[in-house]
């Protein structure tokens, strides 16, 4: 499937790393991370500084941050046990990993003794490990079980979703998650297939989407509602809120957050956090009609990849860079 251009994924897979004699980090190619120097270059890093990649993957991102730290700390977060394996190849004084999801950020920092962080780092969507694995079902591009969870300790999968979500459920699901047009016309279509026989496969889906899909537009219609399934089963969106809350609360005055979206849906929440403080978007203002919010964006629209990288890695078409710094002014009427 053409869903390099159409699957909206992040890229996250990047290098392994030993700590050599001298202390400096020795690292080996495995995937390029999407816009890693803008990502470098957004977090002003300070080699003295703790820092936070909440989206570890397969390690590129942690690795660049971890060349630049001298004396400093990196805390990286996954809840996938693929991330978990890599993190393990990492030998370096600075760097300690979470298997964790990212919306327990503060939970995390507070039992590693961290309070304040100077920079955050969340690059958004499904590593491209966990794409080309065909038994994990992200891809419509591979046949295999209709899974879709980043952490496997987790009871939903996409199956089961599909064979207990009732019509009007999954209506809301595909129309909120996936902007899935048709999305009453393929609630029903799933609610009377799985009468015939349970949904289990990817090809399963994918053969009783083809009717429905607009004609030249199937591979991007197959990724939507693949999208979908995705963001329900992980409860992503619920989980971006929630971290995205409690950024402002841990980063230190000057701090920078820096976050890579792949869709709409994310961006927008990131988007409103940055310009208001809440993910709904909704303004409030001190009594002197200053608006109260932690951060202020350094970057008023989203940086996208140059041509030259979409080039050498197609998954990095989609990607939308926001960068934002902790408010000096707004950080004693937060806390």
């Amino acid at each position: 499937m053409p869903d390099a251009g159409y699957w909206i994924s992040g890229d996250r897979d990047g290098l392994a790393m030993q700590e050599t004699s001298s202390g400096q980090p020795e690292t080996r190619s495995y995937h390029k991370p999407v816009m890693l120097r803008e990502c470098l270059e957004g977090l002003r890093i300070d080699p003295q500084g703790t820092y936070v990649d909440v989206t570890f993957g397969g390690g590129g991102h942690s690795l660049a941050i971890l060349e630049q730290i001298k004396g400093g700390r990196l805390i990286a977060f996954d809840q996938d046990a693929d991330a978990q394996r890599e993190a393990e190849k990492i030998n370096h004084r600075s760097f300690t990993f979470c298997p964790s999801n990212f919306r327990y950020l503060k939970k995390y920092l507070k039992l590693h003794g961290v309070s304040r962080v100077n920079g955050i780092l969340a690059d958004l969507g499904v590593s491209s490990h966990q794409i080309d694995s065909a038994q994990r079902g992200f891809s419509t591009r591979f046949a295999g079980p209709l899974d879709m969870r980043m952490d496997a300790r987790a009871t939903l999968t996409a199956a089961t979703l599909l064979a207990t979500y009732t019509e009007a459920q999954l209506h809301r699901v595909l129309g909120m998650y996936g902007e899935v047009r048709n999305a009453r016309t393929v609630a029903q279509r799933i609610v009377e297939a799985r009468a015939r026989q349970p949904l289990t496969t990817t090809q399963q889906l994918t053969d009783l989407l083809k009717p429905l899909a607009p004609r030249g537009k199937e591979f991007k219609y197959f990724a939507q509602v693949f999208q979908a399934l995705r963001l329900e089963v992980n409860q992503e969106m619920q989980a971006l809120e929630d971290f995205l809350h409690q950024c402002g609360e841990v980063m230190a005055t000057g701090g920078r957050l820096v976050v890579m979206s792949y869709h709409s849906l994310e961006d927008r929440l990131v988007k409103n956090y940055i310009n208001t403080g809440n993910v709904e978007g909704k303004l409030e203002k001190d009594f002197y009609g200053n608006i109260l919010r932690p951060f202020e964006a350094v970057n008023r629209k989203p940086l996208q990849a140059a041509e030259e990288e979409i080039e050498n890695n197609n998954r990095a078409r989609s990607a939308k860079l926001r960068i934002a710094e902790r408010n000096e002014s707004k950080v004693k009427e937060h806390e």
